[in-house]
């Protein structure tokens, strides 16, 4: 997901969404050690959106402060 896309969200929306990317990134993991993970790519995707949505909220937080 792109950052501008990120930046129209609320705090509680990117909370929300970084949690769920938290949770699959534990599931791709779990395939990883298993063998079974088609798109290892996928993982590091996923991390940057990860990434990405957090600082994005740390922006935020610091703009009310």
């Amino acid at each position: 997901m792109k950052a501008k896309d990120l930046r129209s969200k609320t705090i509680v929306e990117l909370s929300k969404m970084a949690d769920d990317l938290r949770k699959k990134i534990s599931q791709l993991m779990i395939e990883k050690s298993l063998n079974k993970l088609k798109n290892p790519s996928m993982l590091k995707l996923l991390k940057k959106d990860l990434a990405r949505t957090l600082t994005i909220i740390n922006e935020k937080q610091k703009q009310e402060k």
